[in-house]
Order: structure tokens, then C-alpha cells, then sequence
């Protein structure tokens, strides 16, 4: 039987990683995969990292089980990050990533009888995939001006009459993955109206806090949907945030009338139980060390700092350059990682074959990932596919 599987199509952003990979060329540059680098090009651990990790090495004295929700400790310190007071009224388990958390929070919901998910389009490639292995129907929604680069909040509100009752949106919390574009604060409030008068449920996708405008403001939209909505779902990544991305540091909260507290936190361990039993433990731990100490959360918050400014400054320098009709301009007033370029799978490629410039086939390009000797060759090979 299994010799019978058809192969599947790559991930698209897989496929970028190994293209670039056997490209010989050593002047290529790398704006595909989502990580942070540095002006040597490297993604370095973050001191408070090294630092959480010798403490861990010194004084952990077992590696037995965390148990099925997870480090305790770490939940409530991210929950506390995150969401502030509102914390203590949350389920919160741990996941295996914020992949996982999504992943998590998609089997919550069907079990809940949601059908349908909104996705608001462009959206992270993973989320409709998640979306249907959890038996979910993704409804791809409009939501942004591509050649324009902004959003177009009415026409993502119209689009909540294809939901019903009980159904949810997915809506990236900031930075967002591949745009950039995040929602106003009015926006947020005029989103979760409507979200409330169709009965539909916000997810949340945290996957960035502290590189678009800090740690704190990065979440005003997501305290702003839980203290007007009488149910949301929440899933944290602390990859970025850390600088630990291989750890699979996660974790889910969950929104609910305090009746049915406890039948969510069973629903959710009886998923993870069947999926993944117990989650990781060493990445959780480093995040736990670092914000249940003054001295090491004040370096990491720090450095973080560095990182969001190292990724501002590279913003204004795109943003500065004119190339033809492209709205470079707009590129300053975008946060986070991620932009994407109004160009035509037939411009990437040209990028890629003539000037070793790789980013995905959808033009989204890593922002945190461009070095700054890089930029002016960059934009050249831009220059050149849009004349």
C-alpha cells in the first residue's frame, strides 16, 4: 500500500531553501527563509539565551515529563506577556511550536462544530493546510491591496456573511507573515464588532511580538479583541521573539465562559495526547528563565530591541530607494520580518537566475534577513526585472 503514494508538491519555501542551497554562486542573497540575521548574515543565539541555558545546565536536575499541559510556569509568565491580567481568566496549554498551537486550535474548534475558518488572503501559507488536516474549510477572504499596499478592511468584513455562528478568522495579531500590514487600532475594534454581531471567533496568531512596534504595543490588538469578545483562541510562538526557532516554543490560550473551562482543557489534552503526548520542554524552559528573571528579561527585551531597530533601519534604507513604479516607499510603514513585493512570478525567477536574489514565487521577501552591504545589489536586481 504505501508504495502506492503519489508524491506530494513541495512547500514552496522549501523548495526556495534548497535552491538557494545548491546555488554556487557566493554573492547570492537569501530573502526567503523567515529568520532574523544579523550584518555578517548569521542568526546568532541571543545572549540571555546562553545565559537561561547555563542556568538550566547548572541547576535542572531531571528530564523526566513536563506533563500533558506543560511548564506551568512558563504558561502563565508568556500568558502574562502577552495578555497582561487578562492571563489569569485563560486556558492555556503548551504546544509543540506556534504550528502546533494553530494546529491545536483548529482541532479545538471542529471539535466545538465549527466548520469553516476565514483566511484573510495573502495569508502564512501553512494556515490553510492546517486548516484542512483539521477537517476545517478554508475560505480564502480579500483583505489587502497588493499593488497599492494597504488594507481593505470592508471587503474583509463582508466577507464574515460566508461564516456561521461558531465558525472562526484566523488574523495574525502583528507583523504579519507575508505583509507586513497590520491593523489599527481602530480597526481592530470595528473587526471584533462584527466578528461578535456573526457570532464567528477570533483566532490569533502570535508569531512576532517585539518586532514591529515592541513588546507591549505589538499586543494591544490582541488585548483589544479579548477584552470586547466573550470567546477567542490564541496561539503563541516564541521562536522569533527568543531567537530560538529550532526549540519549537509555543503554546495556545483559549477564551471561554468559566462553566466550560474545564471542558476545553480536557478537549485540548485529549488532542495533544493523540498527536504529539507530552510537549517539549528545553525551549519553554529558556523562555521561563529568562522572564522569571529581572536582570535576564531586561537583556533579552534589550537585544530584542537591537533586532527590531537593526530591521527598522533596513526598512528605511528600502524605502528610500526609487525603483520605477514599485511603491518602495511604503515599505517604511510595514513592520516585521516580512514584505511582499508587487511582482510576477516571471520577475522572481529573473531575480533568481540573474542575480542569485531568492525569495519566495509569491515575492514575499525577508526584511529581517537582508544585510545591509547587501541592499544596494538588491535593489539594482530590482531595477533591472521592472524596468
Amino acid at each position: 500500500m504505501i508504495e502506492t503514494l503519489a508524491p506530494k508538491a513541495p512547500d514552496p519555501l522549501l523548495k526556495i531553501i534548497k535552491l538557494f542551497r545548491d546555488d554556487p554562486r557566493t554573492d547570492k542573497i537569501d530573502l526567503g527563509v523567515g529568520v532574523y540575521k544579523d550584518s555578517s548574515g548569521a542568526t546568532p543565539i541571543m545572549r540571555a539565551v546562553k545565559d537561561a541555558e547555563a542556568l538550566l545546565l547548572a541547576g535542572q536536575k531531571t528530564k523526566t515529563y513536563v506533563g500533558q499541559q506543560g511548564d506551568g510556569d512558563f504558561l502563565r509568565l508568556v500568558g502574562q506577556l502577552v495578555f497582561g491580567d487578562a492571563n489569569r481568566d485563560l486556558i492555556a496549554i503548551q504546544a509543540v511550536g506556534g504550528t502546533g498551537a494553530l494546529r491545536l486550535g483548529c482541532d479545538l474548534l471542529r471539535e466545538s462544530g465549527a466548520k469553516r475558518v476565514i483566511l484573510p488572503q495573502p495569508c502564512w501559507p501553512n494556515h490553510p493546510s492546517i486548516a484542512r488536516a483539521a477537517r476545517l474549510e478554508p475560505i480564502d477572504a480579500p483583505f489587502f491591496n497588493l499593488e497599492e499596499q494597504c488594507i481593505d478592511l470592508d471587503a474583509l468584513i463582508r466577507s464574515f456573511s460566508r461564516a456561521e455562528r461558531g465558525d472562526a478568522v484566523i488574523l495574525q495579531a502583528c507583523c504579519h507573515n507575508p505583509l507586513g500590514a497590520d491593523f489599527s487600532g481602530d480597526q481592530w475594534v470595528a473587526l471584533t464588532d462584527a466578528l461578535n454581531a456573526r457570532g464567528i471567533i477570533p483566532f490569533l496568531d502570535l508569531a512576532y511580538q517585539g518586532f514591529g512596534d515592541g513588546v507591549d504595543k505589538d499586543v494591544a490588538g490582541v488585548r483589544a479583541v479579548l477584552e470586547r469578545t466573550p470567546e477567542a483562541v490564541v496561539a503563541v510562538s516564541e521562536a522569533k521573539t527568543f531567537g530560538i526557532y529550532r526549540e519549537r516554543v509555543g503554546a495556545l490560550y483559549v477564551k471561554t465562559a468559566g462553566n466550560a473551562q474545564q471542558a476545553v482543557m480536557s478537549n485540548l489534552m485529549a488532542i495533544a495526547r493523540a498527536n504529539y503526548s507530552m510537549p517539549p520542554d528545553h525551549g519553554a524552559a529558556i523562555v521561563r528563565e529568562i522572564l522569571a528573571d529581572e536582570a535576564l528579561r531586561q537583556a533579552w527585551r534589550d537585544e530584542l530591541d537591537q533586532i527590531r531597530n537593526h530591521i527598522t533601519e533596513t526598512r528605511k534604507a528600502l524605502a528610500a530607494a526609487r525603483v520605477h513604479s514599485l511603491p518602495m516607499h511604503l515599505i517604511a510603514e510595514q513592520k516585521g520580518m516580512f514584505s511582499t513585493l508587487p511582482l510576477s512570478e516571471a520577475q522572481v525567477a529573473m531575480l533568481r537566475e540573474r542575480h542569485g536574489v531568492y525569495m519566495t514565487d509569491s515575492a514575499r521577501i525577508n526584511v529581517a534577513g537582508l544585510r545591509r552591504a547587501d541592499i544596494p545589489r538588491f535593489l539594482d536586481a530590482l531595477a533591472e526585472v521592472t524596468a
